[in-house]
């Protein structure tokens, strides 16, 4: 109920933003800038490090699929808009006692489309799809237990849920609480801005955006989603191995549809964030 409540009030906000001059100027289309990527990633699952059977199932299934050709008819289907799968979960609250070996708890955050996020209140994307798959390979009921992003290493290192399965970019610092398991996905981050934007129009590079975005003043408000690789390389990291851009203003999100509303309304001024889910951000932004 809370997490209804929480969608209903957030889409009232949303909407209240769009035609009330006083919440910001005039919404306007945003564009990617797909073609110039930030960085180089890959994607996997988080699994507590003592956790061995559990890892050793997850990486045979994922060699199953790629081996077969499914994990890339997986993904491309939700690319494309044709996947049918959606979830939900079959209790309300996560499962505890001696139901709980019963089941597999998949730790996310259900607002990265196309790899998760919400159909209705019923859950959909990628890694959803392959949980589904990981948790009949186990012979148990699949429950996802939706979180902020950056709980979701720390709800897997403590044991609360099972494993991580969130868009996850592999890394060292990570490394140091969680093991990850084989990759199944490459991404990149990319810049988002208002369709009308003129700081980086002539921009033919991705070091052309960095050597703009290093120009900027700290009244240049970058958008990012709090915990993910976004919100370091703009902030700075040194565990992940960023320097990020002190110039500016790093401004973080709870999702990256918020960060992309709001430079739509014009209280921000760009948004970083990773390629696919940023493309399919922005093409439900400026329907």
């Amino acid at each position: 109920m809370k997490k209804i409540i929480a969608l209903a009030l957030a889409a009232v906000l949303a909407a209240t933003c769009l035609i009330m001059a006083g919440c910001g100027t005039e919404k306007a289309a945003v564009k990617v800038y797909t073609e110039y990527e930030l960085t180089a990633e890959e994607y996997a699952f988080a699994i507590a490090k003592e956790n061995t059977e559990l890892m050793t199932a997850a990486n045979e299934l994922l060699a199953d699929l790629k081996a077969s050709g499914e994990l890339d008819k997986i993904i491309n289907s939700f690319f494309d808009g044709s996947a049918e799968f959606i979830y939900e979960n079959p209790v309300a609250t996560v499962p505890t006692g001696a139901e709980r070996e019963n089941y597999l708890v998949v730790a996310t955050n259900a607002y990265f489309p196309p790899f998760e996020y919400y159909e209705g209140n019923k859950l959909t994307g990628v890694d959803m799809k392959i949980a589904s798959l990981l948790a009949e390979k186990l012979g148990k009921t699949l429950y996802i237990y939706d979180m902020e992003f950056d709980s979701v290493v720390i709800s897997v290192k403590n044991g609360d849920s099972d494993i991580g399965m969130a868009g996850m970019t592999v890394n060292e610092e990570r490394k140091k609480s969680i093991d990850f398991t084989t990759e199944y996905y490459k991404s990149a981050q990319v810049l988002v801005v208002r369709e009308n934007d003129e700081v980086f129009a002539g921009c033919k590079s991705a070091d052309d955006i960095i050597a703009k975005l290093s120009e900027q003043t700290t009244a240049f408000q970058v958008g990012t989603q709090n915990g993910t690789t976004g919100y370091m390389y703009s902030a700075g990291d040194e565990g992940f191995g960023y320097d990020g851009f002190k110039n500016l203003t790093t401004r973080g999100y709870t999702t990256g549809a918020l960060a992309i509303l709001d430079l739509a309304n014009g209280k921000i001024d760009a948004v970083i964030l990773d390629k696919q889910p940023a493309i399919m951000i922005a093409e439900s932004t400026n329907k």
